[in-house]
């Protein structure tokens, strides 16, 4: 028998690893700092419903995206100053959820959101080839 809900997330798999190999450097950015920010909607809904286990789980996700693709796919090298200071917030932005993941703190969740928020609307705006530079 067919289970929709698995044959559904199976497609859903299939979407996001075939976006992932087509998409060029910017949207791969636009992916990471949306996915970030999925996790801490989660992360906040499971916060006012209570459940440590959801919230624990979705934080973590949030923190893997933040350090291992944002943090990660800066260039130290040739993003200068810029680069420094982006690693430094995402550093920060690790920290706050470590922080808000042990307290169950919400107001903690939403201010990372917006730090997430505000530099995915900068990096949408930015034109195709800074975006493209940025990340090489």
């Amino acid at each position: 028998m067919f289970n929709r809900m698995r044959g559904a997330n199976a497609y859903s798999q299939v979407n996001l690893e075939t976006a992932v190999q087509t998409a060029d450097p910017r949207q791969l950015i636009l992916m990471l700092y949306d996915g970030a920010l999925l996790a801490l909607a989660e992360a906040t809904v499971a916060i006012e419903q209570k459940d440590v286990p959801k919230r624990a789980k979705s934080i973590s996700h949030a923190i893997a995206i933040i350090h291992d693709g944002l943090h990660a796919s800066l260039d130290m090298e040739s993003g200068g100053e810029l680069s420094q200071r982006l690693a430094a917030l995402y550093d920060y932005m690790v920290e706050r959820l470590t922080q808000a993941n042990a307290t169950n703190n919400a107001a903690a969740v939403q201010e990372v959101s917006g730090l997430l928020r505000t530099l995915r609307e900068a990096w949408a705006e930015m034109p195709r080839q800074q975006a493209a530079a940025a990340v090489e």
